[in-house]
This record gives C-alpha cells, structure tokens and sequence, in this order.
C-alpha cells in the first residue's frame, strides 16, 4: 500500500471482528511509531499493546459509556507520555504533540496491515494505569482500538455511531485550516 492510499484508507470503525495479534504485528506498529520525528530525538512515546486475554478484559473495564462498542478489540493500545521526557521551549510542552506524531505513524501502520485503529478519549486513566503498571507521572494520552473491519454494522452502536459506520464523517474544507502565507 501506498502512503496516500493508507491515509485515505485510515476510518475510526467501530464494528470490529477479532483479530489473532502476534508479536510481530506487535513489532510492526511499535517500529513504525519509533520513526517518527521528535524535538530534539527525545522520543517521549510510550506504548503498552495490551492483547492478552485476562489482561485486555481489566483495560476493557476502564472504557466509559458509550465506548462499549471498543469492547470487541482484539487489541488495546494505551499511548502514554510525560513532559519532563521532552523539550518544553519557553510556553511549548513538545511531549504530547511528539507522542502524536508516532501515534499517527502507528496508526498508519495499522491500516496497511488491514486493521482499524481507532484512537479514543473514553475512559478512566487511573484503571488504565493501574492495569497496565503505568506510574503516575505519566500522562495516558490516548487509547487505541485494534480490531479487523466488520461486514456488518453491529445493533450496540447509537444511531449516530451507525451512521458514521457507512461513510467519512465529513472533513472541513481545505479553506478553513489551511492557509498561504498569513492567516486569515
């Protein structure tokens, strides 16, 4: 697959099938975030891919109402970070925009290798640190939703969810973020 095809391919589903997850699937995502770029290479990420059973049924806990369609995944990611781990340049903390960046990579990944990695908000950081083992400094950024693309859209998602089941959500015109020379 090509870069513009992942990138056009990459959608947020939220009918999920399973998936078998293997180290090297593993292996694959967590090399693609390790390239990307980082104020002055300090590589603030932090991945925790949580795909053991028992394991991935007490994260499955810490997801909020209305993200009970996420506990389908095959694959929980937690996506972690902490400022003192990267470059604070006068106002600007780099830590959660460079742990974006290789989370955009993973995701990346993710799609050409036929999977939805679908990143949410939805949950309750503590349960997710207590699960994982992650200490407290850290920041629990995100949490990523690793399943195959079901052929159908499952009855447990709200009505808006199935809608945004059967096309892209619409994206703003180029217009309103996107400007030459100054802004306007």
């Amino acid at each position: 697959m090509i870069l513009q095809e992942a990138i056009e391919a990459r959608r947020a589903f939220r009918s999920l099938a399973p998936v078998t997850i293997t180290e090297t699937m593993v292996s694959e995502l967590a090399k693609a975030a390790s390239l990307a770029p980082s104020c002055y290479n300090n590589q603030p990420w932090r991945f925790v891919f949580v795909y053991e059973p028992g394991k991935l049924d007490e994260v499955k806990k810490a997801l909020a109402k209305g993200n009970e369609w996420a506990r389908k995944a095959s694959m929980i990611i937690a996506v972690f970070s902490k400022e003192k781990d990267d470059c604070v340049l006068k106002n600007r903390i780099y830590h959660h925009f460079d742990t974006g960046m290789a989370t955009a990579l993973l995701l990346l990944k993710a799609t050409e290798l036929g999977l939805v990695a679908h990143p949410i908000a939805g949950y309750d950081e503590e349960a997710v640190k207590k699960a994982c083992a992650i200490p407290d400094e850290f920041t629990v950024i995100t949490l990523i939703i690793i399943g195959k693309k079901d052929g159908i859209i499952h009855d447990d998602l709200t009505e808006w969810q199935k809608e945004s089941e059967k096309s892209r959500p619409p994206r703003k015109p180029l217009e309103e973020f996107a400007f030459h020379n100054v802004y306007k």
